[in-house]
């Protein structure tokens, strides 16, 4: 098995690039499909290799899952640009998988704002409060039952006891590649550990509940320094099973951004 998330396998596919997905990607919630986490990962990798400028930066992701992503097929990823623009600009990739009848359908959409960069160091800011250090917490063994899922392809430190707290926190860093032989860029690093908020800042007990997010929408104030990404998550839950995560995301100098994700809340025994 590839010590990786994907690996690449076509560069010239008339869809895109071809890539085969890993067991590491696969979802806490089903062993058939894939975790939004690396998804958006790869998204941003299509991203930020369509017509890339010196002296830009994402500044906005929105990640939109639009059905499972298959775990045992290969998938497809393009990007396009948009809206150009000399300052801002709107790139959007897609992702592709094969269906039923193995017509191939879009499993999952990112778009994203670019925009150009000055230095601002002087008005630099932000308001939210640091998040403790990791050497805080120990190394956590592998979670209990999720072995072979996305869940164990990361390294974790946990601040607090998440099930119990009112904002979950942690500090973790993937152990495989993103794309087998390539080294991940900040922003491919944030995207394919942002996704774990969903369920840090939950509180619910998995065997009762199932809290599903369709998307990501991850704001970055700064790039993500370090190897490192730390966590500060909540959910907000309203009364006609429908929620909100939202999270802090944290780099080894500080916070780097923003992320909520829209939930589906639903009792597992019913």
């Amino acid at each position: 098995m590839t010590s990786a998330y994907y690996a690449l396998t076509d560069t010239d596919a008339t869809l895109g690039e071809r890539f085969t997905a890993s067991t590491y990607t696969t979802s806490t919630w089903a062993p058939t499909m894939q975790n939004a986490a690396p998804v958006s990962g790869l998204l941003v990798r299509a991203i930020e290799r369509c017509a890339p400028r010196q002296q830009t930066r994402l500044a906005r992701v929105t990640v939109d899952m639009l059905g499972p992503v298959p775990l045992g097929d290969d998938i497809w990823v393009s990007a396009r640009t948009l809206r150009p623009g000399r300052n801002i600009e709107l790139v959007e990739a897609e992702m592709r998988a094969p269906d039923d009848v193995g017509a191939l359908r879009p499993v999952a959409r990112a778009t994203a704002w670019r925009f150009t960069t000055i230095d601002t160091e002087e008005i630099a800011f932000a308001a939210e409060p640091p998040l403790r250090p990791k050497e805080e917490s120990p190394q956590r063994e592998p979670f209990q039952g999720w072995d072979g899922t996305y869940i164990a392809s990361l390294e974790w430190r946990m601040l607090n006891d998440t099930q119990n707290s009112e904002q979950g926190e942690c500090w973790v860093r993937p152990l495989v590649d993103l794309v087998a032989g390539e080294e991940m860029t900040p922003a491919e690093r944030l995207l394919s550990v942002a996704d774990i908020a969903n369920g840090m800042g939950s509180g619910l007990p998995m065997d009762r509940w199932r809290f599903l997010n369709t998307d990501l929408v991850v704001h970055m104030h700064r790039p993500l320094v370090g190897e490192w990404v730390g966590v500060r998550a909540e959910s907000l839950y309203g009364s006609d099973g429908i929620g909100l995560s939202r999270a802090t995301l944290f780099g080894e100098d500080g916070p780097v951004g923003g992320i909520q994700q829209a939930q589906l809340i639903r009792r597992t025994d019913v």
